[in-house]
């Protein structure tokens, strides 16, 4: 979700899929989730040092699932400032939704220029993947951290990096793409339990820095 902002010639967009596609994608997360919890040593969970926010710049794929619904999809997301523009696309690249969203204001603007508003990030996420995603919190789980006045816990690995974090009713799961102290998340897997239970899985395949 280069460092400009989401820009309609991204290569990586966001894509409905079939949900035989979704349980692929999830399958093959889960079993590198299963891989990276078995093969890196964990310490104990300690309390989550709450984090100031930072801008960033990432692309990536995502799957969404509320009980029997769901759909997958690519992402170009920017966080910067307390605003955040996603880009959603189809698997050829053609932008279906734009998002701008501030607090309290969540713009979508969709192909020919209608706008969809919407008031919080759950009811555009409902409305999109067909489940609640809380944006707000993700800008800080994506990083592996919580936000500032968050009562969380984590669990880290040997270099200190978070392995699963949990805040409010939410379980984060996180996979790295190799054993630097300093790597950032490559797999998101966010959990809530309910009567019908929310499952997000997040891909990220670049990380870059938000700019103009």
């Amino acid at each position: 979700m280069s460092a400009a902002p989401c820009a309609p010639g991204n290569a990586n967009r966001l894509a409905v899929t079939h949900p035989s596609g979704i349980a692929g994608i999830a399958l093959a997360c889960a079993m590198l989730v299963l891989a990276a919890c078995t093969t890196a040593p964990m310490r104990p969970a300690e309390t989550a040092v709450p984090t100031m926010d930072q801008p960033f710049a990432i692309d990536g794929r995502l799957s969404a699932r509320r009980g029997p619904d769901g759909a997958a999809a690519n992402f170009a997301w920017t966080h910067e400032d307390g605003r955040d523009r996603i880009d959603l696309a189809s698997p050829f690249g053609q932008v279906y939704a734009r998002i701008d969203g501030s607090k309290g204001r969540i713009l979508v603007e969709r192909p020919g220029g209608a706008t969809d508003a919407y008031p919080d990030w759950n009811a555009m996420t409902v409305a999109l993947l067909g489940a609640p995603v809380p944006m707000d919190d993700l800008a800080f789980w994506i990083r592996g951290a919580a936000p500032a006045g968050a009562v969380a816990s984590v669990e880290r690995d040997a270099q200190g990096r978070a392995l699963v974090l949990r805040q409010l009713a939410w379980e984060i799961v996180y996979v790295y793409p190799d054993d630097a102290p300093g790597a950032m998340p490559s797999r998101v897997v966010l959990k809530r339990p309910d009567v019908e239970p929310v499952e997000v899985r997040i891909v990220v395949d670049r990380w870059g820095a938000a700019g103009p």
